[in-house]
């Protein structure tokens, strides 16, 4: 009769035991995760958008230091010329267009100006002043002409005269030129100016890079 008590006991202990675990199993596990979770799926979200704000804060200052880099190449860049035909005297007149070559390089900042040829060829795009004056006398006609590659741009030119033995002339102009354009001046046919180091002058500045 003991016998059947205590297998009866340990019966009703097993029942226990498993419906215990069936209940542990059906509940959820610590609450505490849970929340550590949501907690660390917020933090991956705010550092994803941190990351984007620093990419994108990357890419300003990328882009802000390339702009500096080119002001600073664009301030570096200084293009000034100035030269006088040069000679012992009377330069034509010829019996064709002549580009006058100014072979007395006064000032010559950037190497834009040929003393070989007379041309002037721009090295960076932008606005440009030109100016060229003459001296000549009044025996034959006095008159230059300046090109933009080959468009007449500007002239200036003084009549034959028996009376007047003395001429001079000049004029400016602002040019807005691209890399490769060039510039020179043109003596045209039957026409003369004097050719002395002081006197006959073709010079020019870059203004401002476009």
């Amino acid at each position: 009769m003991f016998l059947f008590i205590c297998l009866f006991i340990l019966f009703c202990c097993d029942l226990n035991l498993g419906q215990f675990e069936n209940d542990s199993q059906s509940e959820p596990v610590c609450p505490d995760s849970c929340f550590l979770q949501k907690e660390l799926d917020a933090m991956k979200e705010k550092l994803g958008a941190m990351e984007n704000m620093l990419r994108d804060s990357q890419t300003r200052v990328i882009n802000s230091e390339n702009q500096i880099t080119e002001l600073k190449n664009q301030a570096s860049v200084k293009v000034i010329f100035s030269a006088a035909a040069g000679g012992n005297g009377t330069i034509g007149p010829f019996n064709t267009d002549t580009t006058l070559i100014y072979r007395t390089v006064i000032t010559n900042i950037g190497n834009a100006y040929s003393q070989a040829t007379g041309v002037f060829t721009a090295p960076v795009a932008g606005v440009y002043y030109f100016s060229i004056f003459y001296h000549a006398g009044g025996e034959h006609e006095g008159k230059l002409l300046l090109y933009k590659n080959n468009d007449l741009m500007v002239m200036t030119h003084d009549h034959k005269s028996d009376s007047d033995t003395a001429d001079n002339g000049g004029n400016t102009v602002f040019l807005q030129l691209q890399r490769g354009d060039q510039v020179y001046v043109r003596l045209p046919a039957n026409t003369h100016v004097w050719g002395y180091d002081h006197h006959t002058t073709f010079s020019g500045f870059l203004v401002t890079q476009m």
